[in-house]
């Protein structure tokens, strides 16, 4: 076996590109939408995102540098999560500009807006599934000794979801008919789940 390639990320990978990206994937898209205090939405996807807990649900993205939605959802308490799909990863794509906090994205992508049950922001007609959160926790990151970095991990409680009916068959919601879209490494990389993609292990015990 070759000698792998060995770097410190504190003196640089070395190589074309950093490779942590895609060696980390492909991740699944935090697609957050919120509104500011005035009613403005906002929708920005987000490559750093989980599912942390299942009762009670909590998911969580990370934000690198103090965004709109960071500010949005520290101010109201709330935002959602929609599930990011291969029909609507253009709109996903164009929902990423950088533009004033006062432009509402899901204009600009051209997606239309359906009320939340439990939450203000708005989630995204056509994404089939969403999660209404309140936010439990925004927390900033610090490297290994202790430095603040302008890195911030937003956590909140799913306190309503919705699934499309289509994915659930037999009571069991179906991952690989939803074409659920996941970030890859580089600058463009993406992946489409698909049953092609499937295999099932049981646990031992």
């Amino acid at each position: 076996m070759n000698d792998p390639h060995f770097y410190e990320p504190r003196h640089g990978h070395g190589l074309a590109h950093d490779p942590l990206n895609a060696i980390v994937a492909p991740r699944p898209i935090g697609w957050i939408s919120s509104v500011d205090t005035h009613g403005v939405a906002n929708l920005a996807p987000y490559s750093f995102f989980n599912l942390f807990n299942y009762r009670p649900p909590i998911i969580g993205f990370s934000s690198q540098g103090w965004k709109d939605s960071i500010a949005n959802i520290e101010a109201t308490g709330e935002f959602v999560w929609n599930l990011a799909t291969r029909a609507q990863a253009e709109a996903m794509n164009a929902s990423s500009a950088v533009v004033a906090a006062n432009i509402d994205e899901f204009e600009l992508a051209g997606l239309t807006k359906n009320p939340s049950r439990l939450v203000t922001p708005p989630r995204v007609a056509g994404s089939p599934v969403q999660f209404e959160c309140k936010l439990t926790q925004i927390v900033r990151l610090t490297t290994k000794e202790g430095n603040a970095l302008d890195q911030w991990l937003v956590l909140g409680e799913a306190v309503g979801i919705h699934i499309d009916q289509s994915l659930i068959e037999d009571g069991v919601y179906q991952t690989a008919k939803s074409g659920t879209i996941l970030r890859g490494g580089g600058l463009a990389d993406y992946f489409e789940i698909g049953p092609e993609a499937l295999f099932r292990m049981w646990r031992p015990g």
